[in-house]
């Protein structure tokens, strides 16, 4: 198909080339062979009337002209996509859609575990595909790789659109043979023992707990930090250490582990749990029908 003189598929190849910067990895993304994927470069160099791609020693760089086509050309794609999944009505029983979403273990395990047990039944054509958040999650929802982002309201970017999925509570925990709940968990007791906490990513950024209590001034003597939060239980069992641990996952971990669940002794403020995704897909049928599956489960998991 072509538009004003141009193989619209070449738009597809011209993201791959700017994404890989080789000819060779490019083809192999778009399973094209690397004299198929040489001649796309070539019909772009010839349309724009620019090399778009220019070879210094061992490795290909955009030029100027390129990387002033590539927002561009990602936002056609977008949405292209956008028209594609939006064009014809939307079937659970029968469709066969993948669903790309960036969630933590916790949203994994209190939300999105129940959910496919659900889509088992309702949606069995239903493909869910979940990878843990990273520092460029926004920018991955922002470039419509990814279909959902669900993540804390301060984790949450500005320039795309986003709704409540809904709040979460903090409880403290801990092994059930833990002297510290023997009796209420007071303050003083929860400050003076060891804890558990999670640092998440490459740059070990804080959890929601752990920066509301920088902010109420109670810092924590935190004795180890484990990378993700369901690996906490296994690191409270038979110590004396505590965790302060989002209520649905505490109370999902209680029935697997021997563990104890008490209030926190101060007011502490509710997490709002965030949806973020691409405004190209804000009518997107699919999507919306996904986003109403994840509140239902998180509803029934309130009355519960």
């Amino acid at each position: 198909m072509r538009f004003k003189g141009l193989d619209l598929n070449l738009l597809v190849a011209f993201h791959e080339l700017m994404e890989a910067r080789s000819v060779s990895r490019a083809a192999a993304k778009l399973n094209l062979s690397q004299p198929a994927m040489s001649a796309a470069l070539g019909r772009l160099r010839d349309y724009f009337e620019d090399e778009l791609l220019v070879v210094q020693g061992k490795r290909m760089f955009p030029t100027a002209y390129a990387e002033s086509l590539v927002p561009l050309v990602q936002d056609a794609l977008r949405r292209i996509d956008a028209v594609i999944t939006t064009s014809t009505s939307f079937d659970p029983a029968t469709t066969q859609r993948v669903f790309r979403l960036i969630a933590s273990d916790y949203i994994t395990a209190a939300v999105i575990a129940p959910l496919s047990r659900r889509l088992a039944r309702i949606a069995p054509g239903i493909r869910i595909e979940v990878v843990l958040p990273s520092d460029n999650s926004s920018e991955l929802i922002a470039q419509g790789k990814f279909d959902l982002l669900i993540t804390p309201e301060e984790f949450i970017g500005t320039k795309q659109p986003a709704e409540l999925l809904f709040e979460e509570r903090h409880v403290v925990v801990g092994w059930n043979r833990n002297p510290i709940f023997a009796d209420e968990v007071g303050l003083d007791h929860l400050l003076s023992a060891g804890h558990v906490g999670v640092l998440m990513g490459e740059q070990r950024t804080n959890s929601f707990a752990d920066n509301v209590m920088e902010k109420l001034g109670h810092p924590r003597r935190l004795e180890v930090a484990a990378s993700s939060f369901t690996l906490v239980p296994w690191l409270l069992i038979e110590t004396d250490r505590v965790a302060l641990m989002h209520e649905r996952l505490a109370r999902r971990m209680a029935g697997m582990f021997p563990l104890a669940i008490a209030p926190v002794p101060f007011p502490f403020p509710v997490m709002r749990e965030m949806m973020q995704f691409n405004r190209a897909r804000a009518e997107d049928e699919g999507l919306s029908w996904l986003r109403g599956e994840l509140r239902t489960i998180s509803e029934i998991d309130t009355q519960s």
